[in-house]
This record gives C-alpha cells, structure tokens and sequence, in this order.
C-alpha cells in the first residue's frame, strides 16, 4: 500500500494522503483484516476520519479488493464525512458465492480463515469474528444469508425496511468509479465488484438486470443515470 500512497503523492504533488490502518502495528493491521467484526471496524474509521481536519471539506476514497467495499460502506454508515469521489478496484460489492483463495499455502492467516470459514460461514462465532464471512453470499441459499449475515444484506440495502439514507448519502458523491479485475481468481464472481452476482441457477446476473439497480435501493441507478458511475475493467 505504501506503494500506491507513494504514486499519488507523484501524481498530485501536496495531495494530503490517509492510509486507514485497522492495527496499531503491521501484524495487527493485516489480521485484522481476516478476524475482525465490519460493523465495528467501519464505526472506529468513521471516528478516526472525523478527527482529521484536513478531512473536513471532503476527501477521495479509494480501496482495493474487500476495502473497496469497506469504504462504500463508510460513506452510507458515516454522515461526519464529506466523500467526493469513490474508486473501488476488484471490491466485493455483491459479496462472493466462495470465500477467496490464499495467495500462498504458507499464508497462515489467510488459510485459517478459510478453515474456520469452511465451517458455516453463518455460525454465530465465524460470521461475527470472520471478515470473509461477512460478505459471504450464497445464491443457493439466500434466506439464510438475509437472516444471518451481520454485514452484507445491511449496506447492500436488502433488507425491509430500507434505509434511505444510504441510498441518499451514496448519492452525494460526485464520482463512483468500479474496476472490475479480468482473471480475478481472489473474487468469484469477479462481476461482484460492478455489483453483477450469480442467480440460483449459477447463471451470470450484471447489475442493470438485478432488483437491487432497477429498484435503485442504494442510488446506482440514479448516479449511472446522471453520468456519475463509471465501469470499467483492468485485464490482468
């Protein structure tokens, strides 16, 4: 990630950048990022955020892979936040039908993750301490994913009755950019990061076809119609 903070800082000299660390060390920051609750994780950033003056006349949002989706959340769940523009690449917005692979058979965490996700991911411990399993949707059994995930049908606006201020604060943003990773092998399906997912059958369902964007329940619809959403993919 210092990587990424370092190219724009090239690209826009003086550009003020904040890294969200959910650890106070290295080690920590990246469990967190497998054990953790969301809930709780986006209310902390949401207060860390707030804190900083800089912030306060509005701020970019850009994140990678489950943090894409982390940051669209925070911009529906934290109102103490001025958010211009939100760039997600290969993010999870539809959440995933398996939970993702390791990178490597020695990334301990990673792979004891998926141990205790292969277990049900919608067991009490596991979907409240499991990160994976919180954007965890089976297409196959959608009742219980409705019933028992802590996170995911929430933000996503599934759920009776409504909020509609997440749909009126995603509407806010000046800009919503989706990057969609061709190959993705971390995703399935990859179309979730442009809000696509899988019906019942496995068949392939993109985001102008599902009831979540005609119905409009988080504003896509209305910031695709106003020129504001922009698609695109990365071939990888």
């Amino acid at each position: 990630m210092g990587q990424i903070v370092r190219l724009i800082q090239e690209e826009i000299p003086g550009v003020l950048v904040h890294s969200v660390k959910l650890g106070t060390t290295e080690s920590a920051d990246r469990n967190a990022g497998f054990f953790g609750n969301l809930n709780s994780q986006i209310d902390s950033v949401c207060t860390e955020l707030a804190s900083i003056n800089e912030l306060k006349h509005g701020v970019n949002l850009m994140g990678f892979s489950q943090g894409g989706l982390f940051l669209r959340a925070l911009v529906q769940r934290c109102p103490q936040i001025n958010p211009h523009a939100l760039v997600s690449f290969g993010s999870p917005h539809s959440g995933v039908a398996r939970i993702p692979e390791c990178p490597s058979e020695g990334d301990i965490l990673c792979n004891w993750m998926r141990k205790l996700a292969s277990r049900g991911v919608y067991s009490w411990y596991i979907r409240d301490h499991v990160v994976q399993a919180q954007y965890f949707k089976d297409p196959e059994r959608l009742d219980d994913y409705l019933q028992h995930n802590i996170f995911l049908p929430d933000v996503n606006n599934e759920l009776l009755p409504r909020k509609p201020e997440y749909r009126e604060r995603l509407l806010q943003l000046k800009k919503m950019v989706l990057v969609r990773f061709t190959n993705d092998d971390m995703i399935y399906p990859e179309f979730s990061s442009w809000f696509g997912f899988l019906d019942s059958h496995g068949n392939s369902v993109p985001v102008e076809n599902t009831t979540m964007f005609q119905e409009d329940w988080l504003g896509l619809r209305e910031l695709d119609e106003s020129g504001r959403l922009d698609i695109t993919a990365f071939f990888i």
